[in-house]
């Protein structure tokens, strides 16, 4: 299609995505109290005693409520905004690009998931228990609603995005961009990388859920690396193991 009808095509398919996002938090706005009260489950332990959380402000409300919306929104509007961003992408790509395409989404949007459940059920009771324990022997803590709650959306957000790191160590290696002999030779330097950057996305920096969402990406890397290896000796061979980007591209030539 012309640069024209491209553009017009990605502006129809942004305005469905934007427009299903705004009708689905209308609508989840009503129901917030409740989704409020699911979110705070693994972190009322932590809670200072005898409080509920306390909103300081006159707007405080209606932003908190309108934050929560915006954020399961984007939850369940997710196949909807998966499906007009592949509609855009599928008819530019050949027919073995799209078989990749598929099972790729679908694996994004798997850890994605599995990194917030992970955070949900594991890291913020753990999280919130170290951050409110540094202020007890100095001062009275105040249950923030806004602040509590941002932290706890961005907690979820920051491990769904951390949980895709496998899948792009998947394909680095089955795409011979970095020989797999080089992920496995070059572990220490790997696990130094990963921390740092578990340590840029982490948005509370507290060590208890950097250490904990480091060990759960250490797995991650592991695991990916063990698919990656089979999906390679099953297609090329167990020599392909070493093989950098050009003898792969020499061999896929050849072939």
């Amino acid at each position: 299609m012309p640069l024209m009808d491209h553009l017009g095509e990605l502006r129809r398919r942004f305005t469905i995505i934007v427009v299903s996002l705004l009708v689905t938090a209308v609508v989840i706005y009503f129901a917030t109290p409740t989704l409020i009260d699911i979110m705070l489950d693994p972190i009322r332990t932590a809670l200072p005693e005898g409080q509920d959380l306390t909103v300081i402000s006159v707007l405080g409300g209606f932003t908190i409520r309108f934050k929560v919306a915006v954020f399961f929104g984007a939850i369940v509007c997710l196949p909807i905004i998966v499906w007009e961003i592949m509609g855009f992408i599928l008819p530019a790509l050949r027919e073995k690009e799209r078989k990749w395409l598929v099972p790729t989404v679908a694996a994004m949007i798997a850890l994605f998931f599995a990194g917030m459940i992970f955070c949900y059920v594991i890291i913020q009771r753990a999280a919130f228990e170290w951050l409110l324990a540094q202020s007890y022997d100095f001062a009275n803590v105040i249950a923030d609603a806004e602040d509590y709650l941002t932290i706890m959306m961005l907690l979820e957000i920051g491990f769904g995005v951390g949980f895709q790191m496998p899948l792009v160590i998947f394909y680095l290696s089955v795409l011979h961009v970095v020989p797999y002999k080089t992920f496995r030779e070059q572990w220490r330097i790997i696990y130094v990388g990963l921390l740092t950057m578990v340590a840029m996305i982490t948005p509370d920096g507290s060590p208890v859920t950097m250490l904990l969402m480091f060990a759960a990406l250490v797995v991650l890397y592991e695991i990916a690396l063990a698919i990656a290896r089979q999906v390679i000796m099953a297609r090329d061979g167990r020599e392909a193991l070493t093989w950098s980007r050009s003898e792969y591209e020499d061999h896929a030539f050849e072939d």
